[in-house]
């Protein structure tokens, strides 16, 4: 035996009691569980006295953004510190795999502000063009080392269209669907667990369900599930949730739905009709199942918020038309008055709108505000302080919106198909504290302080109900054979200590995080192991 964890207080993700027990590890596996008093404990060359901490399952990060951040920074300390052992990619339809030589540049310029990765950064070398080379790469990082943790990817349907019909917003035809189709099952044979879908970002939103629905029979043939980023989170929410649930109906497809919020002044409130919309869908026999992050304000960027005709042909062509003033007039109106898809049918608020990022250093005053408060300041109008913003940063500014409802939040992390995920951006001089402190805000906040689920309850989601969607072979619980990727966390003191006006401060109360048997953090010490590796589903359908 490699090492014995002595005396922890087992939460085995299963949400059952916890209990007493030592945990055996053994060439990065759980070699035993031995119950207090079960029978005789087990020896190993190196032990770890628990001291009655929590022992879980690494936390599952079903909706993360760390695409290009763990090819970029070894320690990682937004998810090892946080417990965090495994996360999800490719979200949210948009990501740098399967791409062409057109549209790696293309996908670098639009989401620059949620990776960085833009043309002219040099801290990546893109040397990939298909989901198995970038999984080969995650697999390769830092001279063959591997990455802070684990990661699985979804097959980016925005990527995709970007691929096969470019930026126009019309139907596909034949061939390009057919093409489409095909890069979807290419990039699920080579290992993506799903597909996501970013139906309020262009270009993916042009697609109508129809296309969905076929692309959504591929992901059903190969056992895999999807995850769509849905077309409203506002004024249309729930008829958005429920085109969801009958595109993946009609498909026979499991569905996943992404940062399952209800948000704006229309839905404050209204979390139990999106509950029991799922909740008729599950009793037909749908399987679904959702993530959510723990706050209320949301987080994308500044360009998001536009009118989706403004983003039709790219970048370059949204630029030229917020040059031109006619233009820029009627996509001011689409936003302040008629409410544009991008604001999911809602009248943008300038005072909801902070700037957590931007690019161009004489824009850095602008962080940490609203858009309105910076306009009032330079005594002018918000849209042409937010025109200055997306036109001298090149449409890279990073923004969170604060138009989220606590009540709705707990009501929603409560049902049974519920997961985590961070939804976490790490780029920008101000994100969203999410990135660095969702998982200990979960068992902190929620479990200890507030109540809303129980330590065991709570353990679940964010392990093995994650887990069991992704259908990990041997990850998501404390079980003999499965993999020891595993959390030692004092439930007494675990907390965020990430804040809105200090994002990237790490979290209290998780000394011990172990990936593959191996110490990632130790004594709450970053270590300098690197066991992190691509998951990839199987043929069988599941993921290893």
């Amino acid at each position: 035996m490699d090492l014995v964890i002595r005396d922890a207080r087992v939460v085995d993700g299963t949400g059952g009691p916890s209990y007493r027990a030592d945990v055996a590890l053994d060439g990065g596996r759980i070699a035993a569980v031995v119950a207090e008093g079960a029978g005789r404990r087990p020896s190993a060359a190196r032990t770890l006295d628990a001291g009655g901490l929590a022992l879980s399952p690494g936390f599952v990060d079903m909706h993360a953004h760390s695409d290009l951040a763990l090819l970029r920074d070894p320690e990682h300390l937004a998810k090892t510190a946080q417990g965090v052992t495994l996360e999800v990619l490719g979200q949210d339809g948009l990501s740098y795999a399967p791409v062409d030589e057109r549209t790696l540049g293309e996908i670098r310029r639009t989401i620059a502000g949620w990776n960085g990765g833009g043309p002219g950064d040099p801290s990546v070398d893109f040397d990939w063009r298909t989901v198995g080379g970038y999984l080969d790469r995650l697999d390769g990082a830092f001279g063959g080392r591997g990455t802070a943790v684990n990661a699985a990817y979804l097959v980016p349907q925005g990527s995709v269209r970007m691929l096969a019909v470019g930026w126009d917003d019309r139907p596909a035809t034949p061939d390009e669907l057919d093409r489409m189709r095909q890069l979807v099952a290419e990039g699920l044979a080579q290992g993506a667990v799903g597909m996501s879908s970013g139906l309020t970002y262009t270009p993916g939103m042009y697609a109508d369900d129809a296309e969905l629905t076929e692309l959504c029979r591929v992901v059903a043939r190969h056992g895999a599930y999807y995850c769509p980023h849905h077309r409203s989170y506002g004024a249309g929410a729930l008829a958005a949730y429920r085109e969801m649930v009958e595109v993946c109906r009609s498909a026979g497809c499991a569905l996943h739905l992404a940062h399952a919020t209800m948000n704006f002044p229309e839905n404050e409130g209204r979390a139990p009709e999106l509950l029991a919309l799922l909740d008729r869908a599950l009793a037909d026999g749908a399987d679904i199942t959702l993530d959510t992050y723990p706050y209320t304000p949301g987080a994308t960027t500044l360009a998001a918020m536009l009118p989706s005709w403004a983003s039709e042909g790219g970048p370059d062509a949204t630029l030229a038309r917020l040059a031109d003033p006619a233009a820029a007039a009627r996509i001011r109106h689409g936003l302040e008055v008629t409410g544009s898809d991008g604001c999911h049918g809602v009248p943008i608020d300038w005072e909801t709108i902070e700037i957590s990022g931007v690019h161009s250093p004489g824009l850095a005053p602008y962080v940490g505000r609203s858009v309105a408060a910076s306009a009032r300041a330079a005594g002018e109008e918000p849209w042409t302080a937010a025109l200055r913003l997306l036109t001298e940063d090149r449409l890279a500014p990073t923004i969170l919106q604060h138009v989220g409802h606590e009540e709705n939040v707990r009501r929603i992390m409560r049902h049974p198909v519920h997961t985590g995920g961070s939804d976490g951006i790490l780029h920008g001089g101000k994100p969203h504290p999410r990135a660095y402190g969702t998982f200990p805000r979960y068992l902190g906040h929620y479990v200890r302080e507030l109540g809303v689920l129980s330590l065991e309850e709570c353990v679940a989601h964010l392990t093995g109900r994650a887990a069991a969607r992704l259908r990990l072979a041997d990850r998501g619980l404390v079980r003999e054979g499965f993999r020891a990727d595993l959390v030692l966390f004092d439930p007494d003191t675990v907390a965020a200590g990430s804040t809105f006006e200090a994002p990237a401060t790490p979290p209290e109360g998780i000394p011990y995080v172990l990936v593959d048997g191996r110490f990632a953090v130790a004594e709450g010490r970053r270590t300098d192991t690197l066991a992190g590796r691509s998951v990839r589903r199987g043929a069988d359908g599941l993921a290893r």
